[in-house]
């Protein structure tokens, strides 16, 4: 068992906070590449954000909610990609930490830094063999893929009945497939290829049915009782990314006003956009978001927090709630940037300007399907209204 002594929350958003002028010097060079900066990766794992989601008895901080939050924010005002991809590394690793304990020695046990790619779409077919499955199948938007040393995969597992239930497993990087396509308009900088199984053997402990961890009934036991982990997979999931999205509207702001001073509206009588009521509106009305989706990231980590500790179920309104709560970030970010972007002018379409990248990201965060607004309004508004949900994705 690893010790360590785990940073306080205004120590790790210290760090994140002093990592942004790095993040963002190399942003346009890892959109080129199409994969994250090294320097910024071995920056992450210096100051120990990427562990933020690894059980402490690995070396990991196990961090509340509300931290991830923080240090979200400014690694969305560095750069999306950057923010989007450590979030869904805080993300795996805590699905992670829901695999039997064993499995969780076997990604962990000697190196607290390992990362694990991964998604939750089902898009690969497995059948029971001896001693575990045979999957075989694509799975797109790998981020991170690069850097991590193991892929979290989603298969559905034929049954005796000729029926169908999805499945989770884990295997090394090394034993599967990397197909580079990653070729995008936004994220561009995530890296996320897609990975190939050709009749790939996984071992039967490194499986376990989603239905179950969509209940909250996860194979670890000695997670069990860990605050952390007193919460369903979904509302972990939201909390744990939505930080970023308001750290890229905060990236558009400060790209925007920065490029403020001495710029006129090319046309007008304004030589001065400052001096433009128009100009006014605008920014007033994009503060305002971001003070809107502040209000809804923070209020959402506080939720997830709050049962956390005290381990209280969790209601189907309040899951629907977690889900709403990423859909109106994103919808408010892709507003707001929008705005900073229009006010920008014709000269922001160059690639040496934040701006235009920064509004291809948010598109490319708005189309997730766990992110979208407007999904994740109908399932909430269906809730509501006392109808059963139509996803089991809560």
């Amino acid at each position: 068992m690893h010790t360590t002594e785990i940073p306080q929350r205004a120590e790790m958003l210290r760090r994140a906070t002093d990592l942004v002028p790095l993040i963002r010097d190399r942003a346009p060079g890892a959109e080129h590449l199409r994969r994250m900066d090294d320097d910024v990766i071995n920056a992450l794992i210096e100051t120990g954000i990427l562990k933020m989601r690894v059980p402490v008895r690995y070396g990991g901080f196990e961090s509340d909610t509300r931290s991830l939050v923080d240090v979200g924010i400014q690694l969305g005002r560095g750069d999306g990609a950057v923010g989007f991809t450590v979030a869904l590394w805080w993300i795996t690793s805590w699905i992670v930490g829901l695999f039997p304990d064993p499995v969780q020695d076997e990604v962990w046990g000697s190196d607290p830094d390992v990362l694990v790619c991964g998604t939750l779409a089902p898009t690969g077919m497995a059948a029971a063999v001896d001693g575990g499955i045979l999957v075989n199948g694509r799975w797109a938007f790998n981020s991170g893929a690069a850097h991590s040393q193991w892929k979290m995969l989603s298969a559905v597992l034929t049954t005796p009945d000729g029926g169908g239930e999805p499945v989770m497993a884990l295997v090394p990087i090394k034993d599967i497939q990397v197909v580079d396509d990653w070729h995008v308009a936004g994220l561009r900088a995530t890296g996320s290829v897609s990975m190939v199984a050709d009749n790939l053997f996984i071992p039967q402990d490194r499986v376990i049915a989603i239905a179950p961890l969509m209940m909250q009934q996860y194979a670890s036991k000695l997670n069990a009782d860990r605050p952390i982990y007193r919460c369903p997979m979904i509302p972990a999931a939201s909390a744990s990314t939505i930080g970023k999205v308001a750290g890229l509207m905060m990236n558009a702001r400060e790209a925007f006003f920065e490029r403020l001073p001495g710029r006129g509206i090319t046309y007008s009588g304004y030589g001065d956009q400052r001096e433009a009521p128009r100009t006014h509106h605008q920014v007033a009305e994009a503060a305002m978001k971001i003070d809107e989706a502040e209000f809804h990231a923070y209020r959402l980590a506080d939720l997830v927090d709050a049962k956390c500790a005290n381990g209280e179920t969790w209601s189907v309104t309040e899951r629907a709630l977690a889900r709403v709560a990423m859909g109106r970030v994103c919808q408010l970010a892709h507003d707001a940037i929008g705005i900073y972007n229009t006010a920008s002018g014709g000269s922001s379409i160059f690639e040496s300007v934040p701006i235009q990248r920064i509004v291809r990201d948010m598109e490319a965060i708005n189309l997730h399907a766990l992110n979208h607004p407007n999904t994740n309004m109908e399932l909430y508004g269906r809730v509501l209204c006392g109808l059963e949900p139509d996803s089991p994705y809560l």
